[in-house]
């Protein structure tokens, strides 16, 4: 599958590889069959919960043996079609537009600073650059690891001025188990950074779709390494949170916390703090960084899928529509999104935006770990020759 014009025949920029089948070895066969046989860069790989790794591992192998494969499972997948629960989908970089250089950090936990900004820079220093081409960074973390927070600053300062974009790997609403593909193979308590060298003009694309009230909260106890809040204003957390936002403690539940976030203040931005969810003794897990004494405001929801549509609607320098946006969003997003019934919207604004990806368990951008949050890359020609 090839996108143009929000299509996908004909020639374009990436190639898209799809397969709905349960069956990891169709499924890995089905979608490398609709790659080009040759000149791809590499290959970013998006795995359903429903798929086991080791089996789409050996399927790589075997459809694209002499292929550089990165990726994770994910919370949900974002095809040429929109959202979906159960594909496969491998998306090509061709030679011609891209190169790549990449590491594995793992084990993750726990993260040092000085040695993963260290490194970083190592491999970027060590990747050759090509005149006239500009570089930026993916990266993808285990979900779980609850080191994102570190890591993405730690990228950040590594990398200077090469931005830095990504998303936390997830399984479905499970959280319990996510994987990070890299060397063909599957990695649990691990991250990839992958810079990527290109000829096309990129622009970053972020955004939620929440406003902050009067209403704040106090984080007054809490155990930090873990992202679990036992107090909030002195209060038990849950019932404390509960009482804020009009619910009793026994309602709280994913859709809860997806409609009603919390966000931090890092200078005139604000970034959500997602909760997760409610413990035995009422504290509240977080996924991202928490302290004591953190100052939270609840958040006022805008409409979603206008703003969606809206901050998706990026341009390039001659006001064309990109080829293709590579995008991390938040599965909390698309968790309140399934809630209000609203799927088919969000997949229309999807596909009409050339929005290509995975659902996250968390996302990461100009140094920065959040969530509910869309974070993507937007890909346009670097000369009018390459325009569609």
């Amino acid at each position: 599958m090839n996108m143009v014009d929000g299509d996908f025949t004909g020639a374009s920029i990436v190639s898209v590889g799809v397969s709905m089948s349960a069956d990891p070895d169709i499924a890995v066969s089905e979608a490398a069959a609709q790659l080009p046989d040759e000149g791809i860069c590499f290959v970013l790989v998006f795995v359903p919960e429903c798929l086991d790794t080791s089996k789409v591992a050996a399927g790589l192998a075997q459809y694209l043996p002499q292929t550089l494969a990165f990726g994770c499972t994910t919370g949900g997948q974002i095809t040429p079609q929109g959202y979906a629960d159960n594909a496969l989908m491998l998306v090509s970089f061709p030679r011609d537009h891209f190169r790549c250089s990449s590491k594995l950090f793992s084990p993750l936990k726990p993260v040092s600073i000085e040695q993963t900004a260290l490194a970083a820079q190592t491999l970027a220093q060590r990747f050759q650059t090509t005149a006239g081409w500009r570089r930026f960074a993916i990266t993808i973390a285990d979900g779980l690891s609850k080191q994102e927070d570190v890591l993405v600053a730690a990228l950040d300062a590594g990398l200077g001025d090469i931005p830095v974009f990504g998303g936390s790997a997830g399984h479905g609403l499970e959280f319990d188990g996510t994987y990070v593909l890299h060397g063909g193979a599957f990695h649990e308590d691990a991250a990839l950074l992958l810079i990527v060298e290109t000829d096309l003009v990129f622009e970053g694309v972020e955004f939620d779709h929440f406003m902050p009230t009067e209403r704040q909260l106090v984080v007054t106890q809490a155990r930090p390494d873990d992202r679990i809040v036992t107090e909030i204003n002195g209060a038990v957390a849950a019932d404390e949170y509960a009482r804020l936002i009009g619910y009793d403690v026994a309602d709280l539940s994913p859709r809860v916390f997806a409609e009603n976030p919390v966000l931090v203040r890092n200078l005139d931005n604000w970034h959500v703090r997602a909760i997760q969810e409610v413990l035995d003794d009422g504290a509240l897990t977080f996924l991202s960084a928490i302290e004591n004494g953190l100052v939270l405001t609840l958040a006022r929801g805008k409409e979603i899928i206008k703003t969606m549509d809206a901050e998706l609607a990026v341009t390039g320098p001659r006001g064309e529509a990109p080829h293709f946006i590579l995008g991390f969003d938040c599965v909390l997003r698309r968790l309140e999104i399934e809630q209000k019934q609203l799927s088919g919207e969000a997949s229309q604004v999807l596909r009409d935006r050339r929005v290509l990806g995975f659902n996250t368990y968390g996302e990461q951008h100009g140094g920065v770990h959040m969530n509910q949050t869309f974070v993507g890359i937007a890909f346009f020609s670097s000369s009018l020759k390459m325009d569609l």
